[in-house]
């Protein structure tokens, strides 16, 4: 979800700032990509660890949470071409799921400004799971939630720890870096596409992209369900 369905990465980073600012420190880029993927409390470990601050993670995480929580409808925006792809996606018939590392409450927050949230399969937040990305157990899970295996997922992710998580996983994972990403490592990913609007990103569900003509929808025999 963060960075890859809505600009979030944005306004983390604002966040950030904020509660470092509080105790004399800023945010950088360095420490937002040791974060991204982490849930919870491991994140807010690394921005203790980078600043060696004295700070209760709980309490540090609730301080973030709550500047969170007033920056975030203000601000949100979905990520370029997120529309018409997931038009795209529901004209294909494949099942899909989101699979973040936000806590659930931001979620619950945020999918309801959607038109599409009750076409997904499933969601799997931060609580959900013990081990944040790059441990593959968000992947794991997901591929469960569909009833397939990890091989026939594909998953679409914007940061490095979001693709170690898929690709270790066994999964396709297709790459899709912003502003804040970009210079990640996204070893052993299928793609690394330039938007969610990419051509090649599309081609992957099968048919006529719209933009040649119309969509012509394809079922595979076998299930096969993207998560992202």
């Amino acid at each position: 979800m963060d960075g890859l369905l809505f600009d979030t990465e944005r306004i983390y980073f604002r966040v950030g700032d904020v509660v470092l600012q509080r105790r004399g420190r800023r945010f950088c880029h360095d420490l937002q990509a040791r974060m991204m993927g982490r849930v919870g409390l491991s994140a807010i470990g690394e921005m203790i660890a980078f600043h060696e601050l004295d700070d209760e993670p709980a309490k540090l995480l609730e301080e973030s949470n709550t500047v969170y929580s007033e920056l975030l409808l203000e601000h949100l925006r979905p990520m370029p071409g997120l529309d018409s792809w997931m038009e795209r996606l529901i004209r294909s018939g494949v099942p899909f799921g989101l699979a973040t590392s936000s806590q659930r409450r931001f979620v619950e927050m945020i999918l309801p400004t959607t038109t599409w949230h009750d076409q997904l399969a499933f969601i799997l937040t931060g609580d959900d799971v013990v081990n944040g990305k790059p441990h593959p157990e968000m992947y794991l899970k997901a591929a469960d939630a569909l009833a397939i295996s990890p091989e026939q997922m594909l998953v679409l992710e914007d940061s490095g720890n979001g693709c170690k998580a898929a690709v270790a996983a066994g999964a396709t994972t297709v790459a899709i870096p912003n502003e804040h990403t970009r210079g990640q490592a996204f070893d052993g990913v299928h793609l690394i596409a330039e938007s969610l609007a990419d051509q090649r990103l599309w081609n992957l569900l099968g048919g006529k992209s719209e933009a040649s003509g119309g969509v012509e929808d394809r079922s595979d025999e076998n299930s096969t369900g993207t998560s992202a």
